[in-house]
């Protein structure tokens, strides 16, 4: 299947959102989807793992999901169309987390999002890219939620963490559980982790994306909109 043909999967979906644009990213111009809810008290970005891109419908569930809490949402590519083929770069997660870097700097000179509240939502090897981020932009991420991910990979990162950081891992997601246990002794914040019974590493099993979605967003409503800051809906 095609990257074009991702988007037609979503078509008969609640629209939720007051205002939705596509986006291009600099210095790379990178593809980007930003969703805008009436009323939006928070923004969150999702950083893909490895071969997944911001037509993942894994990962637009849960921003549409999001978008009915008030929060804004951010699916971008962190890869352009030549690097996505290069392993390599696949799973540079230095270079996820560069990429994700540029992006909050893009975030904060836009006069609309940059009042708003940042939150990541990383999955795989996104969510090591994002704990990165997280820690070297530390005052500026308010909470980070990492779905089936590889935080040890962020590797001795991980002690300089102190944004608040919700795991979440299937139950049957063996031996990532156990690296997620790792990670979590070390970050410094507020953290916590969820595990999601009989799940295995993508949710696929009834009612386990559900349950991720609850989670996400019960962290990021404690972490994220507790200022209850809004900004005026696009007309």
């Amino acid at each position: 299947m095609d990257r074009q043909s991702l988007p037609q999967q979503d078509k008969n979906l609640p629209r939720s959102y007051d205002h939705e644009r596509e986006v291009v990213i600099p210095p790379l111009d990178l593809a980007g989807t930003l969703n805008i809810p009436g009323g939006a008290q928070a923004l969150v970005v999702f950083v893909y793992g490895s071969g997944s891109s911001r037509f993942s419908p894994r990962d637009r569930a849960v921003a549409q999901a999001l978008n009915e809490q008030a929060i804004a949402t951010l699916l971008f590519d962190l890869l352009t169309e030549q690097e996505e083929t290069n392993r390599a770069c696949v799973f540079d997660i230095e270079l996820l987390a560069k990429r994700l870097i540029q992006t909050v700097d893009w975030i904060d000179r836009d006069p609309m999002l940059s009042q708003l509240p940042l939150g990541f939502f990383g999955a795989s090897t996104g969510a090591a890219a994002a704990l990165i981020a997280a820690a070297q932009r530390g005052d500026r991420v308010g909470a980070v939620v990492s779905r089936g991910g590889r935080p040890d990979l962020a590797g001795r990162m991980l002690n300089e963490i102190k944004t608040p950081t919700l795991l979440i891992v299937g139950g049957n997601d063996f031996g990532v559980i156990e690296l997620n246990e790792e990670a979590l002794l070390q970050l410094k914040g507020p953290k916590a982790i969820e595990i999601v019974s009989g799940a295995t590493h993508l949710f696929p099993e009834p009612g386990a994306l559900e349950a991720v979605i609850d989670h996400a967003a019960r962290w990021f409503d404690a972490y994220l909109m507790k200022d209850k800051m809004k900004i005026r809906s696009p007309q």
